[in-house]
């Protein structure tokens, strides 16, 4: 667990934006559609901020319960400031469950598949979503979005 943990903290460290408005919101959810097409994946995705969505995708084979799954996987990016899957990997590392203690209600998914956009400077200013695969699998194809648009300079 302790080595998820260091792969996911140092993916957060790592992929990190310049800046992110609109146009940078509909570039990266094309490239992680495009990576999801090209894969094959049956998935929804979404870029959101607090009150808005910025970008959605819903791929054939996707059903309405990936709506909600998104909503809820969003809430715990925007809540902690870390990926879904992080918060997952050290709550579980500590024994910790919070829909249990009461502590996350019926809006949060503690579950791979969001990941945080953070603008140098700045801190979290969106999550990125997908919803349909296991979820580490969700995440990953974020952050191969993610890690594609950064690498190629599409963040300008």
């Amino acid at each position: 667990m302790t080595d998820l943990i260091a792969t996911l903290e140092r993916q957060e460290r790592e992929l990190v934006f310049d800046a992110f408005d609109h146009d940078d919101a509909w570039r990266l959810g094309t490239r992680i559609t495009t990576l999801a097409q090209e894969a094959g994946h049956r998935v929804g995705i979404d870029i959101r901020r607090p009150g808005l969505v910025l970008f959605r995708a819903a791929l054939p084979g996707i059903t309405p319960d990936q709506e909600t799954w998104i909503a809820r996987k969003a809430a715990v990016v925007l809540r902690m400031e870390a990926s879904s899957a992080l918060v997952d990997a050290r709550l579980s590392a500590a024994g910790v469950d919070p829909v249990a203690s009461g502590w996350l209600g019926a809006e949060y998914a503690v579950t791979g598949g969001s990941f945080p956009i953070r603008v140098r400077g700045v801190g979290v200013v969106a999550a990125a979503t997908a919803s349909g695969l296991a979820s580490l699998e969700d995440h990953e194809l974020i952050v191969a979005g993610v890690r594609a648009f950064l690498a190629e300079g599409d963040n300008k």
